[in-house]
């Protein structure tokens, strides 16, 4: 195996080896002072970021218009029940899931950024036509198929954020992309407050708003493939600026990109611990993430609250999950820690919010409502899940073979969720939010455990490998993290 040969302190083959190695090997590496690098991440932040954020705010608003537009009389114009409405949240996860390791492999052997684009677009397209759809089986069809395209956004944009940002730079970069779920809240619930003073014989209010959004969606797909880069050997970056966003990122010792699929990678990730701690995190965090997400504004109107009432009280959710994207975001990257912050978030949103939700007094809206708006800060330990997966995993097939694990994760935890809340059970949905406070528990403790796996491999490693001589280039040798012994893992 050619990795061997890294091992043995040989360069692999050409074309085994990162992309980035090949493009340094035909230039000249010139210095980057620390103001040239900061001017030079300055420029990314102002570039790609906002791109990102536009990607992930509109992938969460469009999934989740369906609950505005449930409030806004879906049910009752397109003829379905309420156990039909709950199974088409089911829906979009289930070819989610489904698509997450095909749209892995496509993303590895196509351009990145073109190919996050194109399913921007169609799935833009899907949502334009669920303006048109009348009945029980058109929504269906269009639900699933937007769960197929919605598939590339998040590890799309993980890859993206480990080709640009250092491993202490990308807490807070994911956290400014992933703060799309709550602008996409509050945009989501002041644009159905709005359309509800919509009258016309011609088009209901949810009609028009999912023709708007699916328009504004297609637009930005189009941005997409024409102003991100795939990779900074393909960005519109001056040739100095290329090198540089390269050599920076030799500490994170996990490659910019590859476009060879190397199945031993694909193994390495199944028999990694680490992968299936992140797996459970991310499903249990995700049952109560997924049933707030859909039933949001079915629990707040079931406190007795009218439509317009339900849609204003609903951005108060959205601030609050941008406010705990933000600052677990920041606090990651300021102590360099992920772990302890996941920790703090579930305790506050699941276990505090879980418990206002089930065991206030039903009479008590203050309570009910505060236990709703607490439980959006479970979503924010997600984009630092999607951190560990940028910067505890080396070697691009087990990278993209993780992000796909990560969202197949994330999409079992949102199917099992909105199930969660069943006709019978309305409106209280009491078993499903004790079911909330019960994830949580399962997640929180599972963080604990993976937080001392990483700290239990690295002192192994330092006591194994003392005074371990650096190989030069072996940061775009491709190799996993399990194969660099100079990889150490953050917590």
């Amino acid at each position: 195996m050619d990795t061997e040969k890294a091992k043995e302190g040989q360069a692999p083959k050409v074309a085994d080896v990162d992309a980035a190695l090949e493009y340094l090997n035909n230039e000249n590496t010139t210095v980057m002072t620390e103001i040239n690098e900061k001017a030079l991440v300055r420029k990314l932040d102002l570039t790609i970021v906002p791109l990102m954020w536009a990607c992930y705010n509109l992938q969460y608003l469009d999934k989740t218009l369906i609950n505005y537009a449930n409030v806004m009389g879906l049910q009752e114009d397109t003829g379905i029940t309420g156990n039909q409405f709950s199974l088409l949240a089911t829906l979009f996860y289930v070819t989610y899931l489904a698509f997450e390791f095909p749209t892995g492999y496509l993303m590895q052997r196509l351009p990145t950024a073109k190919y996050l684009g194109a399913n921007v677009i169609l799935w833009g397209l899907m949502v334009t036509l669920n303006s048109a759809a009348k009945n029980w089986a058109a929504l269906a069809t269009l639900r699933s198929l937007l769960g197929c395209f919605e598939a590339a956004v998040a590890p799309a944009l993980i890859l993206v954020t480990s080709m640009w940002y250092k491993r202490s730079e990308q807490p807070a970069r994911v956290g400014f992309w992933y703060v799309g779920t709550g602008t996409g809240t509050i945009i989501g619930a002041l644009t159905s407050f709005g359309f509800q003073h919509y009258e016309s014989e011609v088009f209901t209010p949810w009609q028009i708003m999912f023709l708007l959004f699916g328009l504004i969606t297609i637009g930005v797909g189009i941005l997409t493939m024409i102003f991100l880069p795939d990779s900074p050997m393909k960005s519109r970056l001056t040739r100095e600026e290329k090198i540089w966003a390269i050599e920076r990122l030799r500490e994170n010792q996990t490659g910019i990109e590859n476009k060879h699929f190397k199945i031993y990678q694909v193994r390495d990730c199944f028999t990694d611990p680490q992968t299936w701690l992140i797996a459970l995190i991310t499903i249990t965090m995700n049952i109560p993430n997924g049933a707030v997400s859909s039933y949001q504004a079915t629990i707040i109107k079931g406190l007795g609250y009218t439509s317009k009432e339900t849609a204003l009280l609903s951005i108060p959710s959205g601030v609050i999950s941008c406010i705990a994207v933000i600052s677990a975001g920041l606090c990651s990257a300021r102590f360099n820690a992920r772990g302890p912050i996941i920790i703090i978030l579930l305790l506050i949103g699941g276990i505090t919010g879980g418990c206002l939700l089930a065991f206030s007094d039903p009479s008590n809206k203050g309570a009910l409502l505060a236990g709703n708006y607490l439980t959006n800060v479970i979503g924010a330990g997600l984009p630092l899940l999607y951190s560990y997966s940028a910067a505890n995993y080396a070697g691009h097939t087990k990278k993209v073979t993780m992000n796909a694990m990560l969202l197949i994760s994330f999409c079992l935890g949102n199917i099992i969720g909105p199930l969660t809340f069943r006709d019978a059970d309305k409106p209280q949905y009491l078993p499903a939010k004790i079911v909330i406070v019960g994830s949580t528990a399962v997640a929180l403790a599972t963080t604990g455990a993976l937080m001392a796996y990483y700290k239990l491999e690295n002192r192994r490693r330092d006591r194994v490998h003392p005074g371990l001589e650096h190989k030069e280039n072996s940061e775009f040798f491709d190799l996993t993290d399990r194969e660099n012994k100079e990889f150490r893992y953050r917590w």
